[in-house]
């Protein structure tokens, strides 16, 4: 169930955005609630922080998701995620996913080689290294959503393009492909808010109902942030909504009648 969180939060929104400028910086931080109608299922949250990494000037940017409450009895889910990317270059250094979803758990780190395009993947779980190659410009989940943040122009998008990247994920290589879908005014806890709508290919499966059982909604200003989730899963259905934030580094624009 909580895949979605990381999926959703991080890869769908990120896809959608995009600006010359910079469009986060250190401090920024989202909190999302996720739940089925009423019932609040869990939280997710995603925090930047600037720091070095062997050197360099790194954004280290964490995800987290966990189950709440009555939910937690049924499915417990931790969710941590992390990327360190490069300030200036917008391309991850190093990737970590330690997760436990209903006993279902993964401990991965992943260390980028961009010189040499390779990827050294340490299974923490189960204490093998192996080195994967991947093409030019390859981001993983976390990165990608703030690399576009940066780097994908929206203004140029129409109803129907297709946005591609290529993704390295656990220790494989593959295409993210997110549909546009155009443009919506979202009621929300702050206020209506003029958002761009963008669909991503998901895998179908364990998780999602079909391959394009998620939809999300981001701010159409300087921070393209997430606002609104929603995903039809193999058993229900999900959404999660932005509830708080800090550390903005642009406006957040409100309609106003």
């Amino acid at each position: 169930m909580k895949r979605f969180l990381l999926i959703a939060l991080i890869l769908v929104s990120a896809q959608a955005i995009g600006q010359i400028q910079k469009a986060y910086g250190d401090g920024e931080w989202f909190k999302f609630r996720i739940h089925y109608g009423l019932l609040t299922a869990g939280y997710a949250t995603l925090e930047v922080e600037q720091t070095t990494l062997n050197g360099k000037q790194v954004y280290h940017i964490i995800g987290e998701g966990k189950t709440t409450g009555v939910s937690r009895w049924f499915f417990k889910v931790e969710d941590y995620y992390q990327s360190y990317v490069d300030i200036d270059r917008d391309i991850p250094y190093r990737f970590i996913r330690k997760i436990d979803e209903g006993g279902h758990t993964k401990d991965i780190q992943i260390e980028f080689d961009h010189t040499a395009s390779q990827a050294l993947v340490n299974n923490k779980k189960h204490n093998t290294e192996v080195t994967y190659s991947f093409p030019k410009d390859t981001q993983d989940m976390v990165s990608a959503f703030y690399y576009l943040r940066n780097r994908l122009d929206v203004r140029t998008l129409k109803e129907g393009d297709v946005t591609e990247l290529n993704m390295f994920f656990d220790k494989e290589n593959f295409k993210f492909r997110l549909k546009f879908l155009g443009r919506e005014i979202v009621s929300t806890k702050f206020g209506d808010v003029s958002c761009l709508i963008f669909r991503p290919y998901v895998l179908a499966g364990r998780v999602f109902k079909e391959k394009e059982s998620l939809t999300v909604w981001i701010s159409d200003d300087d921070n393209r942030m997430p606002v609104r989730i929603s995903a039809s899963l193999a058993v229900g259905s999900i959404k999660a909504d932005l509830i708080d934030f800090k550390g903005l580094k642009h406006s957040f624009k409100i309609v106003v009648d």
